[in-house]
């Protein structure tokens, strides 16, 4: 028993490593030769591991001789296109112009139930939705819908959106991750503040993050305390409207002819600034 789990520690080990130096690839979905080389690595550990007569160097030998095979398989598929759709697959369509194609389907061996469920994996529940589907090499089926069935976007509307960016974790079980705090442009001192402002301390906050307008977002441990809103993107548009309504108070007050005009050629600026910022207000005027 102990002579296996020692082997079985070590076999760990090497596969480790050799999952490791193969890259994520092999990993995430798997190629047909990435399924056969994985199958294989994968025996040949259980046999050494359970066969005590068994050479253990000639399991490891076995291991990376495979693991090899499919590093070079890898390379040959960067340079030869060919020698890639030999190794990996080449996509299969399977619904052309809105028009299923039952020869495709039949030649990979899907029936119309596996390629239903395909579909609703996509969340597409209707043929009719489709105009443009094909089965991947690696099992994935990627779905054109039609124009009309397509989510409508900003861009359809000839709206402009602000851009995004990633958020960053900037806490983490109760510690400040500085190098996030960094790229998110923020300090300790800010932080602080912010903590101060919704009335939690640091040990308590599980997690937080600042996103694109440079809100913090948190979650504590404790999820019976109620926490306070940011208020920032509120309280700016508040004072944008201030400062717009005050402008046109003061032209609607004033009797100089040159004050009024400039009054409220400021309540306009004030407006159009207004109409450019309320994307990132997150508000409908």
């Amino acid at each position: 028993m102990f002579t296996v789990v020692l082997r079985s520690l070590l076999f760990v080990i090497v596969l480790f490593i050799t999952t490791k130096l193969l890259g994520k690839k092999h990993i995430s979905q798997l190629s047909l030769f990435e399924y056969i080389a994985g199958i294989t690595l994968g025996d040949i550990a259980g046999e050494v591991i359970l066969n005590s007569s068994l050479s253990v160097m000639h399991g490891i030998l076995g291991i990376f001789v495979f693991a090899i095979i499919s590093y070079l398989a890898d390379v040959i598929s960067l340079k030869s296109k060919t020698l890639r759709n030999v190794i990996e697959g080449t996509g299969t369509v399977l619904v052309e112009d809105g028009k299923l194609l039952e020869g495709n389907l039949k030649k990979e061996h899907y029936t119309i139930d596996d390629f239903s469920t395909l579909l609703r994996q996509k969340d597409v529940f209707s043929l009719a939705e489709i105009e443009y589907a094909v089965l991947e090499p690696k099992g994935m089926l990627s779905v054109l819908l039609k124009k009309e069935n397509r989510p409508i976007t900003p861009k359809d509307l000839n709206m402009k959106v602000p851009s995004e960016k990633a958020p960053q974790t900037i806490i983490m079980d109760g510690n400040i991750v500085y190098d996030s705090l960094t790229k998110a442009g923020k300090t300790p001192a800010w932080l602080r503040m912010e903590l101060e402002k919704l009335d939690v301390t640091l040990d308590n906050v599980f997690l937080g993050q600042v996103d694109s307008y440079g809100e913090l977002t948190i979650d504590i441990f404790d999820d019976k305390i109620k926490l306070a809103e940011a208020q920032e993107r509120p309280l700016l548009l508040a004072t944008i409207k201030k400062v717009q309504a005050d402008l046109e108070m003061y032209s609607l007050q004033t009797d100089n002819k040159e004050a009024k005009l400039m009054y409220r050629k400021n309540a306009e600026k004030m407006e159009q600034v207004k109409n450019k910022v309320k994307l990132y207000l997150g508000e409908n005027f």
